[in-house]
């Protein structure tokens, strides 16, 4: 079992807006402090587009979750530690949680401007990145210490029974 190509394809996409995402905040960040001290909104392009790009992140997201619900996710290889299995599960889920809350405290925080969104936003998004990293360095893990090859499971879709 694997992941399917909707899977893998979503699961690139996404990471490609989370990464946009962290190099366009600075706009939105500047504009927003600048919004609630009562100047202008400052909705330039870059703002729009960091909006936008939440969007379809929260989008793609629970199209993610949907997938995951009804296709699954293949079992973790042999070689993990049973404890290490449990705290997989939990950042999968964990990113599926974070990904969804994000874009919406960062409309909440943009449309409403509203400052407490905004700093439950900026810590979320703080998690979203330690999460990353430790997602990263299971990858590593897998890939190069235990050499499970579990890359490609996001590489290659699983072949159809």
């Amino acid at each position: 079992m694997g992941y399917t190509k909707s899977q893998i394809v979503l699961h690139w996409t996404v990471m490609a807006l989370v990464a946009l995402q962290f190099l366009l905040n600075e706009g939105i960040s500047t504009a927003f402090r600048d919004a609630v001290r009562g100047g202008e909104t400052g909705f330039t392009p870059l703002v729009a587009l960091h909006v936008f790009l939440g969007f379809l992140v929260f989008a793609f997201t629970l199209w993610r979750l949907a997938l995951r619900l009804t296709h699954g996710a293949p079992p973790p290889p042999e070689a993990e530690p049973e404890k290490l299995r449990k705290l997989s599960d939990l950042a999968h889920w964990a990113f599926y949680v974070l990904l969804a809350i994000i874009p919406v405290s960062g409309a909440v925080a943009w449309f409403r401007l509203n400052r407490s969104a905004a700093d439950a936003h900026e810590v979320l998004t703080t998690a979203l990145l330690a999460l990353i990293v430790l997602h990263v360095a299971a990858v590593a893990v897998h890939q190069f210490v235990w050499k499970t090859n579990l890359i490609d499971r996001m590489r290659r879709p699983a072949p159809r029974d």
